[in-house]
């Protein structure tokens, strides 16, 4: 008995996808639980090995030709009918009603979160140019993107990601199978301060220490003439008909 065969079983037989985890969990459970020698031969596969397995599954299967294929989505693995046989599935199970697709401003802001992950809402409108709130609020409710914590920045805004049912929607097995995007990932974003710290807090000059008062400027003053006259308090003295300050005789 080959592994290769087993893990074709369990995966034509499952309701929904697997991944690799997933399977190595059912291999170890049958295991343990069986009573004969040939389920205890997988029981400590390890994750390399079945993903190579998977791979191989993967090639035979398109090269085979037949109406299904085995694909990997959002990291696990289902068999799927291919696309031109839909016409006769859709009379087997009849039409389900699916959600309405995604408008144009749902998908751009869809694809500014894929692209530049984790963003925050301020930075998504900066990109867009116009307010995501609505937006942001409908992607939240379909479950394409997901709230992934604070940005460490003034203000902790909320930052977005995608979730897997993005990758399951647009039939990814993940994020490096997005279509290049060099121009989108170049647009500058203004991001806010980082969170000060008691460390290393940035300021605006030199700090001043404690108890020591800043030191004026110092002006230098010439010295005065017949046609200039300093006062006490510093400003220039009113003149008699005489050039002297007014207060002061004739000699």
């Amino acid at each position: 008995m080959e592994l290769k065969f087993v893990v074709e079983s369990i995966l034509f037989t499952s309701q929904k996808p697997l991944n690799l985890r997933e399977i190595k969990e059912i291999l170890s459970t049958a295991g343990e639980k069986a009573e004969e020698e040939g389920p205890k031969l997988f029981k400590k596969v390890k994750e390399d090995e079945l993903e190579n397995i998977l791979t191989e599954l993967e090639k035979d299967h398109a090269a085979s030709g037949r109406s299904y294929y085995l694909a990997c989505v959002a990291g696990s693995w289902q068999f799927v009918t291919r696309p031109e046989y839909m016409p006769w599935l859709k009379t087997l199970f009849g039409v389900k009603t699916r959600p309405p697709r995604l408008s144009q401003p749902a998908l751009e802001t869809l694809a500014i979160v894929a692209y530049r992950q984790p963003i925050t809402r301020a930075e998504i409108e900066q990109i867009r140019g116009v307010a995501v709130d609505g937006v942001v609020a409908t992607l939240l409710e379909r479950g394409l993107i997901e709230n992934a914590g604070r940005a460490e920045v003034v203000g902790r805004p909320m930052t977005y990601t995608t979730t897997p049912l993005f990758l399951e929607y647009f039939g990814l097995r993940n994020l490096e199978e997005l279509p290049a995007a060099d121009e989108l990932r170049r647009i500058p974003v203004i991001k806010p301060e980082s969170l000060l710290t008691v460390e290393g807090a940035p300021t605006g000059g030199q700090e001043q220490p404690a108890g020591e008062a800043e030191t004026p400027p110092v002006v230098e003053v010439g010295t005065a003439t017949q046609s200039s006259a300093v006062s006490p308090a510093g400003r220039e003295a009113p003149r008699t008909e005489t050039g002297k300050p007014e207060g002061e005789l004739p000699r």
